[in-house]
């Protein structure tokens, strides 16, 4: 076994065993702390013995028995015979809620109302997905020391206000559904180009995200916004088969071979669009999920409807006028009003510590003949990516001067 293995593992894991010790111990620093301890003893005992037949199963019953090991440690002499009840009992706990799944549960749980909105993300992702605080901070271009302080805090809230780990019951649901979606929405972007690393995709998380997305839809049917995040996740994840060359860096979506797109999950995600564009209620995710659509009927780059994307960018705009929103509307405006329109779109958007934005700019600036302000531009997103075979692919971009599209990937 390689350190590569269980990495693997480690990705694939962590989540689902952190939400299982959660849900048997109700004490998320407690669960965190015998996980690692598990992976621990396994980077210790896999290379001789090998990988078991289910790793995550091990890890979570080695986690399980570190946790009473320390609780017999900590405990006093009058609830230690509670402690080992409570962890030694067969009985699964009584379920409470309308769907039996930890990692569900969990993120109900991250995004519980008494938690303000910037801890409910930061926690999420720092439980389901495994990221690192400093991968966190670089993803919301925030201080690692606020990243920090969130989730510490939103732990102890938790723990003070006994928030339930459970999923809502109906009544429930509509309130607590804006976070959970924005949680799941998060986890399939950072799967679908990881914040830091080598490698662009994290296909571990994107199934995550997809996964929970189903559970969702099962659980509220009649709620657009959620068939439209699964419809994007879907569409999105019908190009993972084409969005990476041989050597591990991005295929723009213009260059994709349409021909490696998953048509199965096309033809769900396009169903679960019209049935929302039926409901007559447009959101945020399914007007992203509506562009999707578009750039999946087109059979080409070149094919595509750019005035019907730039239409629904202009909506999108409308129900979330955030500097991201214009930042990838700026990309619709170039192919239908070219790259002055583009770049007077682009200027003055608040985005200079993201490199999305400057290697946009970059593109826009090359196709306007000023490749020395498109090389600045690339240098300023080279210093500003974090991802491996994003920064391979920039460079490589800069070298060959600027040419080329900055589209979605």
């Amino acid at each position: 076994m390689t350190a590569a293995d269980l990495e693997r593992v480690y990705r694939g894991e962590r989540g689902r065993c952190v939400a299982t010790l959660v849900r048997l111990l109700g004490d998320i620093d407690l669960a965190e702390e015998a996980v690692q301890e598990a992976f621990a003893v396994a980077a210790a005992t896999w290379p001789e013995r090998g990988v078991p037949p289910n790793p995550g199963g091990w890890i979570t019953t080695t986690a399980r028995n570190r946790a009473v090991d320390r609780l017999r440690r900590e405990a006093t002499r009058g609830d230690r015979h509670r402690q080992a009840l409570l962890l030694h009992t067969p009985d699964e706990p009584e379920e409470v809620g309308p769907v039996r799944d930890d990692r569900l549960r969990l993120v109900f749980t991250c995004c519980h109302p008494a938690l303000a909105q910037p801890a409910q993300v930061a926690l999420t992702l720092r439980l389901l997905c495994g990221l690192t605080t400093p991968e966190i901070a670089r993803a919301f271009l925030v201080p690692e020391a606020t990243v920090a302080q969130r989730i510490v805090r939103a732990k102890k809230k938790i723990a003070a206000a006994r928030i339930p780990y459970r999923v809502p019951g109906d009544a429930e649901l509509p309130e607590r559904l804006p976070p959970v979606l924005a949680a799941v929405y998060l986890t399939f972007t950072e799967g679908h180009t990881a914040t830091a690393g080598d490698d662009l995709l994290r296909p571990d998380l994107c199934a995550e995200a997809v996964r929970l997305g189903r559970l969702l839809a099962e659980l509220m049917p009649d709620e657009p916004e959620v068939l439209g995040l699964l419809a994007l996740m879907l569409l999105t994840q019908a190009r993972a088969g084409a969005r990476v060359a041989d050597d591990g860096t991005p295929v723009l979506l213009p260059d994709q071979d349409r021909s490696r797109w998953d048509r199965s999950l096309v033809a769900e995600g396009q169903a679960l669009v019209r049935a929302c564009l039926r409901r007559g209620a447009p959101g945020p995710y399914q007007v992203q999920a509506a562009i999707a659509a578009v750039h999946s009927d087109a059979p080409s780059g070149d094919a595509t409807d750019w005035r019907q994307v730039l239409d629904l960018y202009d909506l999108l705009l409308r129900l979330t006028p955030t500097p991201v929103v214009a930042l990838n509307r700026a990309v619709a405006v170039l192919h239908v009003e070219g790259p002055q329109a583009a770049l007077d779109a682009l200027d003055g958007l608040p985005l200079d510590r993201l490199h999305l934005f400057h290697a946009t700019r970059a593109d826009v600036l090359a196709r306007l003949g000023r490749a020395r302000d498109a090389r600045a531009a690339y240098d300023r997103a080279l210093a500003l990516a974090t991802n491996g075979a994003e920064r391979r692919f920039l460079r490589g971009r800069r070298d060959a001067s600027g040419t080329g599209t900055e589209g979605a990937t």
